[in-house]
């Protein structure tokens, strides 16, 4: 019993340290992002996803997945990052009469005026708490000119141009760009294959990556 108990406070002990070494922001307590910003962890990547159609074999998560999954890997390869929670509800075209993806069951639409305001909030928030350098991932080309003006209008704001890859809409590197981030979204691969979209991925991270360390703004002060 005793050996028990000492097992179980040496695994409690080592949570806050586990907690801290994550980079995703809701993972960790306010004095944890306190604490990673003073030790230079100053840009924070915000994935942006939605909740749309996907053809009829793809999962409707899809964005929010792959912009997760890229967020983290871009965090992890520049070093000074962390990753914001991702952002699903993003325009997807009118509610009545539906347009665009909302002619299919599931997706889920907001105005675009709304989501320029959560975005440029959530900027001025993240500045607040000391980020020098926020980053908008944005994983659906729909909503990029508003992703654009936010940057505009929002000090420290980036929206790297080499993340968004145009790709037919759940055609065959679409779809094999989700077998490489989670074949379980996948229904039917149609001759799509998870090599080719660990390629696309691997891409991303490279050209992102770049960009980023090559327009990130020096800390305001």
């Amino acid at each position: 019993m005793r050996f028990r108990a000492a097992v179980f406070a040496l695994l409690v002990a080592a949570l806050p340290a586990a907690a801290q070494s994550s980079l995703f922001l809701e993972d960790l307590t306010s004095p944890e992002v306190s604490e990673a910003v003073r030790a230079g962890k100053t840009t924070v990547l915000v994935p942006i996803g939605g909740t749309e159609w996907n053809g009829d074999h793809i999962a409707l998560g899809k964005h929010n997945a792959r912009a997760k999954l890229l967020a983290a890997r871009i965090a992890e390869r520049l070093g000074d990052a962390l990753v914001a929670p991702v952002i699903a509800y993003v325009p997807e075209g009118a509610i009545d009469p539906p347009t665009q993806h909302m002619k299919h069951p599931g997706t889920i639409t907001v105005p675009a005026d709304a989501f320029e305001k959560s975005l440029a909030s959530t900027a001025r928030s993240l500045r607040h708490h000391g980020f020098h350098d926020i980053v908008l991932l944005g994983d659906h080309g729909g909503y990029i000119a508003s992703l654009r003006k936010v940057a505009r209008e929002v000090k420290g704001v980036l929206v790297p141009e080499a993340y968004y890859r145009e790709m037919e809409h759940a055609g065959m590197d679409d779809t094999a760009a989700t077998l490489a981030v989670d074949p379980k979204m996948v229904r039917d691969p149609k001759g799509a294959n998870a090599e080719k979209g660990r390629a696309i991925l691997d891409a991303t991270v490279d050209r992102t990556v770049a960009e980023i360390r090559k327009s990130a703004r020096a800390p305001v002060k």
